[in-house]
């Protein structure tokens, strides 16, 4: 049972994502996470008020179910099948910029405490930070028409190409923002 507390395999994880497409597929559903905002809007009434949420949110009902096993799953594996707050293994180099810009859990812990702790929601600039993450995640999703996981797992295996160009641009908006925007705000 030692297994189940340490980080699976990258095939084993693939392989689970893989079926879940394959039983998706089968079912004519297509996956992604940020279209239960639009769910959760709809079923609230914003459809009352703009077009774009007026749908039928109950025929989403599935993917609302796998938001809230998402979060469950997580909470069980965080509190329940964790030995411990692992962080994720990172490259010396990597630990090194990372300190360099001021991250000192930087490989020690799962999340940055500059970021994420109680303390740093006291700072102004970490607040503006996340708020303007947020916005720019939001509606880059929108603008996307689907995010990250919807485009990357759902429409490329659905061969969708417009799919393929949004992965391609997740791809290059990260690589600018770690190598010229990150070391820039911090």
């Amino acid at each position: 049972m030692n297994w189940m507390y340490e980080p699976w395999p990258w095939y084993i994880g693939g392989t689970l994502i893989a079926l879940i497409m394959l039983l998706l597929l089968l079912a004519g559903k297509s996956f992604g996470f940020s279209s239960n905002l639009r769910t959760i809007c709809s079923m609230a009434g914003a459809g009352k008020n703009c077009d774009f949420f007026c749908f039928d949110w109950k025929a989403q009902t599935w993917n609302l179910l796998f938001l809230v096993g998402t979060i469950l799953g997580g909470f069980i594996a965080m509190n329940f099948l964790s030995t411990d707050l692992a962080a994720v293994p990172l490259a010396e180099n990597t630990i090194t910029k990372l300190n360099e810009l001021g991250f000192e859990g930087a490989g020690k812990e799962y999340l940055p405490s500059e970021l994420f702790s109680f303390e740093s929601f006291q700072s102004p600039k970490t607040l503006l930070l996340l708020l303007i993450a947020g916005l720019l995640v939001g509606f880059g999703s929108r603008y996307a028409g689907g995010c990250t996981s919807g485009h990357a797992i759902s429409g490329i295996s659905n061969l969708q190409l417009p799919s393929l160009y949004a992965v391609i641009g997740f791809f290059i908006g990260g690589l600018i923002m770690v190598h010229l925007l990150f070391p820039l705000i911090f």
